[in-house]
């Protein structure tokens, strides 16, 4: 019998009948107004109290001001990073509603709209059509989790102002002067509290602002954004005003990369309801660009109108090979994925009511939207392909050399297996596998070189680490070209070892997620400047070559520790230089401290490298992800690529923030 196999629980009933007595109103906690988002702030940030919540609270006042430009109310949005780390982000739309709301004993709409939890005007489509914000959640998110936020408004004839402290009103809404120059806006300036974001530096990446902002520019076709550093030693100032909408957005996804043909491809049009815009254009590389945006917020996951892109372009591009007779005879028909080839594509889509997988929005799912892109697509590539047939051709010819080329990858791989069975299957001599075969609990672990590969192969755990040591550094694949790449010892090891194959060979098939041997794929690398420069090597290949490996959440970054600070007979593991000093200020002029700093992994004996970088317990890592293609396409394009200038620009810009022995 199966109730046989189970045992009872056993329970104390003097015990239980204590606990239900004790268990009373007093223990139910009510959070007044937002102190339910300050005492759990990763509920609301989908970035949590790190360094992409602490961005995210910039990104819900930035799409409040795009969403006035949406509505056709602003032309003009200003970002101003202040020299003491506050922010304002200013726009010239409608401002907000200043006057009272008798539904909230009288309170005005300004302030009700940042304290009170889902007030605000996207509820329904009367002030705006279109938006991208969280619905009534996310400024008072940022009021929440901010030492201060004041907001001033141009309205009429008066210019008011509004004060909070940590999400309490401190400063009722007044009039502070006369709206001179007659346009309407609203100025928002806060700045994070460093009590919420504690386990970071509070500092804002202007490359990761600005690299939002311009995107933006693109979505919005026309609008102009004006971003502005005022910190001491980086003043700058840039206006982003990109007319050429979503087609020049995917032309800028091409970088240096050769074109197919000149000028980028826009699709644009309206369908129930749906306004669908979307810019292509392909290069002669092999790795597609498909980045999807639902009013304006980007989908890394993509959803609906990606799905409906897809299916309408295929179908249109196999009706029109066949129309037109483009294919010789025998030849190999291009499939799904050899029609993607080279090709970088910006669909946006702008809806009333939209529906995300999550509070992330990284996938759309209104059904309504694929019927729409779909239909659009269908109907204005067939013109556009009819109208210039030399476009047609050029696209065509590069999927039958993307099928010709996965037929022959297919044809020689089958000839290998023929003729060595095993050389396929072999795993790389120098892995140190784990011993579970489930790749649900298994890790491989890939270390820079020798030394280091003997310590963690000490350290690990057998059942569930693997560690496979790399010599040197690994090839820039940014800069190489796929036949060099195959040929790089490195890189067949960690092909061969993840079991999956690798994207980018003209054939997207020889990559297949199911068949990866590790779920936890860890960069552990030194903890100094050569150690960085190979993560990234790294991280560049597995975006390029094994970019489903970091979608499904499997890549990560090993964090050892920088220090070992010893006071009297205890020691503790520090891993930033902030917490060091820190950590210093607090013991003051003592003599018995000492300081050990790790320059590598092998400098720790195994039972260092276990507890403070292996132990599932007790580590921390990195989890790598894309939060936005557009940005992580441009960053490796501009460190690992060919051209200097913009690599030489990024060091100028961030060099201060390098912690380099002397």
């Amino acid at each position: 019998m199966i109730e046989d196999s189970i045992e009872p629980i056993q329970m104390d009933a003097a015990a239980l009948l204590e606990g239900a007595e004790n268990y009373t109103a007093d223990n139910i906690k009510v959070l007044k107004g937002l102190d339910g988002v300050r005492k759990r702030p990763g509920m609301y940030l989908q970035g949590g109290t790190g360094i992409d919540g602490f961005h995210q609270l910039l990104s819900e006042i930035i799409d409040n001001a795009i969403d006035e430009g949406q509505a056709g109310y602003a032309d003009t949005v200003t970002v101003i990073i202040r020299n003491d780390e506050s922010v304002t982000v200013t726009d010239n739309g409608r401002g907000f509603p200043v006057d009272a709301m008798a539904s909230e004993g009288g309170r005005p709409a300004v302030e009700v709209t940042f304290t009170d939890l889902h007030a605000g005007g996207k509820f329904d489509d009367g002030a705006y059509k279109v938006s991208g914000g969280l619905h009534g959640v996310g400024a008072k998110v940022v009021n929440a989790l901010s030492v201060f936020l004041r907001v001033e408004i141009k309205k009429g004839k008066d210019l008011y102002r509004i004060g909070f402290e940590s999400g309490e009103l401190t400063e009722p809404l007044h009039i502070i002067g006369k709206n001179t120059d007659g346009r309407n806006g609203s100025s928002i300036s806060f700045k994070p509290d460093p009590a919420v974001f504690k386990d970071i530096e509070p500092h804002w990446d202007y490359s990761r602002i600005r690299r939002r902002l311009r995107e933006l520019a693109y979505l919005m076709g026309g609008l102009k954004i004006v971003l502005v550093n005022e910190r001491e030693g980086h003043q700058k100032t840039e206006v982003f005003q990109e007319r050429g909408g979503v087609a020049a957005y995917a032309r800028s996804l091409v970088g240096d990369d050769k074109l197919l043909y000149e000028a980028p491809i826009l699709i644009k049009g309206m369908f129930e309801g749906v306004a669908v815009e979307i810019g292509l254009i392909h290069s002669t590389s092999y790795t597609p660009n498909l980045l999807a945006y639902a009013n304006m917020i980007t989908n890394r996951d993509g959803g609906t109108h990606m799905t409906g892109f897809r299916t309408a372009y295929t179908r249109v591009f196999n009706k029109y090979l066949k129309d037109k007779n483009i294919l010789k005879q025998n030849a190999i028909e291009p499939q799904g994925d050899d029609w993607l080839e080279g090709l970088n594509v910006v669909v946006s889509v702008k809806i009333n009511d939209p529906q995300f997988e999550s509070n992330a929005k990284v996938k759309l799912l209104n059904p309504e939207v694929q019927l729409a892109v779909n239909r659009v697509v269908s109907e204005k590539l067939l013109e556009f392909l009819e109208e210039t047939p030399k476009v047609g051709k050029a696209i065509c010819e590069k999927a039958a050399d993307a099928a010709r080329a996965r037929d022959a990858a297919r044809k020689a791989k089958d000839l290998v297996r023929r003729q060595n069975p095993l050389e396929n299957d072999d795993l790389p001599g120098k892995l140190a596998d784990c011993q579970s075969d489930d790749p649900a609990e298994s890790e491989l672990l890939l270390v820079e070189g020798n030394s280091a590969g003997g310590t963690a192969k000490g350290a690990r755990d057998r059942k569930f680490q693997a560690v496979l040591p790399l010599r040197g550094k690994v090839l820039n694949v940014e800069k190489a070209a796929i036949g060099q790449i195959l040929k790089n010892a490195e890189i067949r090891s960690m092909i061969a070892a993840i079991g999956a194959g690798v994207q980018g060979t003209g054939d997207n098939q020889h990559f297949d997620l199911t068949n990866i041997r590790y779920h936890r794929i860890v960069i552990m690398t030194d903890a100094d400047v050569d150690g960085s420069h190979i993560a990234v090597l790294l991280m560049t290949f597995f975006y390029r070559f094994m970019r489903p490996i970091i979608e499904a959440g499997y890549l990560y970054i090993a964090q050892p520790p920088l220090y070992r600070l010893t006071v009297g007979r205890k020691s503790e593991y520090i891993f930033n230089e902030a917490v060091l000093q820190s950590k210093l200020l607090e013991l003051g002029d003592r003599s018995n401290i000492q300081i050990q700093r790790y320059k590598g992994l092998g400098e720790m004996n195994a039972e260092q490298l276990w507890e403070t970088t292996l132990d599932p317990a007790t580590r921390t890592m990195l989890h790598v992800t894309i939060e936005d293609a557009l940005d992580a396409n441009e960053v490796f394009k501009d460190l690992m690529g060919q051209d200097v200038a913009p690599r030489r620009a990024f060091i100028e810009e961030n060099a201060v923030f390098a912690q380099i022995d002397v």
